[in-house]
């Protein structure tokens, strides 16, 4: 709930801890930030809207048939006991619809987590994901809404990373997860459907990106088969960035070509950092 994650906020104007007075979240110095009906609160400034309903709703869909369950079962091994069963924080940036981070709720039963994410549609969502979960809206390239050194776990799933914020908000002995596409992510589809290219040194960009802020602790590949529908493929494409790239009409002829089902391979690396 968006009461659990007060402590670890910040407010956006002027750093102020903040309080929940009905349906309004407030600082000591008077700003305030009404709280959606859905549960959520937009920390975000200005209007950056993020993902659309539509790529939100394919997420949603894809997620729930569990073809990524392995990379989510490959971030919870990846937190491991960071978080244990005491109290903390963790923050999902760029948690789209909450999913990856109520499993790693799930595995850690004394923390709340801190859903950061742009799109409202994706804030919707995120905040009926686990009932110790807080969905804010926050800019993840931006200032973060949130207190120094508060944060025990950082995801950024699939999502930016933004490396002086994540030194900022990360305990002194916080961890961030990362979780990014390698050149084999979806090999063969990538070429049938034109889909955006992962760059050959990927994993080595990100590292380089996050130093000086953090340092390098583990890292691992979690590959896998799927077997997908046509609508499954469809969701897919849909959910990411290759679904500006695509027209719809375009995508679903492709698609349409494709044997069904569709097999291909899923392949992330899951590597882990630490404040310098």
């Amino acid at each position: 709930m968006l009461a659990d994650v007060l402590p670890y906020l910040a407010c956006p104007h002027c750093g102020a801890a903040l309080s929940l007075a009905g349906a309004t979240v407030r600082c000591g110095t008077g700003h305030g930030f009404d709280v959606a009906r859905q549960g959520y609160v937009n920390l975000a400034p200005g209007t950056t809207s993020g993902d659309s309903a539509e790529m939100v709703a394919a997420r949603a869909e894809f997620l729930a048939r569990g073809h990524y369950a392995p990379i989510t079962r490959a971030v919870v091994t990846a937190v491991g006991g960071a978080v244990g069963g005491g109290p903390g924080c963790v923050a999902d940036l760029g948690a789209g619809t909450g999913h990856h981070l109520a499993a790693v709720l799930d595995a850690a039963p004394g923390s709340v987590g801190l859903a950061l994410e742009i799109a409202k549609p994706a804030l919707r969502r995120a905040a009926r994901a686990h009932p110790r979960l807080g969905a804010v809206g926050a800019d993840t390239w931006g200032t973060l809404p949130v207190r120094d050194r508060a944060i025990s776990v950082a995801l950024t799933v699939f999502a930016p990373r933004n490396p002086a914020e994540l030194h900022r908000i990360l305990a002194d002995d916080g961890l961030l997860v990362v979780v990014a596409p390698t050149t084999g992510h979806l090999a063969g589809l990538v070429g049938a459907l034109g889909l955006l290219t992962v760059a050959p040194d990927k994993a080595r960009k990100i590292t380089d990106q996050l130093a000086p802020h953090l340092r390098p602790s583990t890292q691992d590949v979690c590959e896998f088969g799927l077997e997908l529908s046509h609508q499954d493929v469809l969701s897919l494409v849909g959910m990411g960035p290759s679904a500006r790239h695509v027209g719809a009409d375009e995508l679903r002829a492709r698609v349409a070509a494709l044997p069904e089902p569709v097999r291909t391979t899923a392949s992330v690396h899951v590597s882990s950092y630490r404040r310098t």
